[in-house]
């Protein structure tokens, strides 16, 4: 049966195909246009270079990050945004000014994790308040060493690098270390591209950054990752696919999302197609891509909630730490 959001759709496409008339010139190449999140990136990027061979269907693949995303969705140049926080407020009123609607598909799980130098032998673990002294706003220009986060660290020139402000993970790790998204110094490097930040703390003995779990596999004979105290008294968690799955590494633990342009899920069979297909391959190719799948039963509801074709997000326009993703679906519903 139907939704609703299909009927209303198929109205209006009925009567614009009322209006249009056959040419002979050849139809167009189908192309499914993606952009967004970078960390969310490797997942994507897999599942197209897979679906591609066996669809024939031309996939293109951005990485504005997550907010540079979302503009481009809800202006309606892409059909699926990647991202690494949910939508936020703005972006929702954006949409809905636009028409744009959109399906919240949860993909896979990350450890948002926090790296330093090799060279560095002073740091063992890193308590969330040690990384919000360093990182919140209050710091600018005033904590420039390790010795000024915690008298026991040498006097080493502390240089900081993270993702821009149009990234998720820049939005997430704030939310969860200083207790409010986009709530940063800015005297850091920035930038959106992962590899930048890679590169810029491995050739820094001094250096700290922080990024998708994929991008440290990638380079961990670059980096050293740092465990994480959640609060005080608890243990030092490292991040890893397992402590992730089990709840301990907290609070930088995190769902990955594709938001589906509503319109294009449903009238758009090569978008169907892809959606169909991301969600089949993901289990296996998220783990292959350094990523945490979601438990067999959350791909299930998540399957399910496509299939539905529900638009909306289970967000309120902000963004939670520690959210289940049946719970999310639940709310749309």
């Amino acid at each position: 049966m139907q939704s609703k959001f299909v009927k209303a759709l198929g109205i209006a496409t009925l009567v614009a195909g009322a209006f249009s008339m056959p040419t002979a010139h050849a139809a167009p190449e189908k192309v499914i246009k993606i952009d967004g999140s970078s960390t969310v990136y490797p997942i994507t990027e897999a599942v197209a270079e897979e679906f591609q061979k066996e669809k024939k269907t031309k996939v293109t693949v951005g990485i504005s990050g997550t907010g540079g995303g979302f503009k481009k969705f809800c202006r309606g140049e892409t059909d699926i945004s990647q991202a690494s926080r949910p939508i936020l407020q703005k972006e929702m009123d954006i949409c809905k000014e636009a028409g744009v609607q959109y399906i919240e598909l949860a993909v896979a799980y990350d450890a948002l994790t926090v790296v330093i130098n090799p060279k560095n032998e002073f740091i063992k673990s890193l308590t969330v308040e040690e990384l919000k002294k360093m990182w919140e706003p209050a710091a600018q220009g005033k904590i420039k060493t390790w010795k000024q986060v915690n008298a026991t660290w040498p006097d080493t020139p502390l240089k900081l690098f993270g993702p821009g402000a149009d990234s998720g993970t820049f939005d997430y790790f704030t939310e969860a270390v200083v207790g409010k998204a986009k709530s940063s110094r800015g005297d850091f490097t920035a930038s959106e591209d992962d590899n930048v930040l890679v590169n810029g703390v491995a050739g820094d003995v001094g250096g700290m950054g922080y990024f998708g779990y994929a991008y440290y596999e990638e380079n961990q004979n670059k980096l050293k990752a740092v465990p994480i105290v959640a609060k005080a008294g608890s243990p030092a968690v490292s991040p890893s696919p397992e402590t992730v799955m089990n709840g301990t590494y907290q609070p930088l633990s995190r769902p990955l999302f594709i938001y589906v342009n509503a319109t294009a899920g449903a009238f758009k069979p090569e978008v169907k197609a892809f959606i169909d297909y991301y969600l089949a391959k993901a289990p296996e190719l998220v783990k292959e891509v350094k990523y945490v799948p979601l438990p067999k039963h959350e791909y299930a509801a998540v399957t399910a909630h496509w299939k539905a074709l529900k638009p909306g997000t289970g967000f309120g326009g902000v963004p939670e730490v520690g959210v289940k993703i049946e719970e999310l679906i639940k709310r749309i519903q």
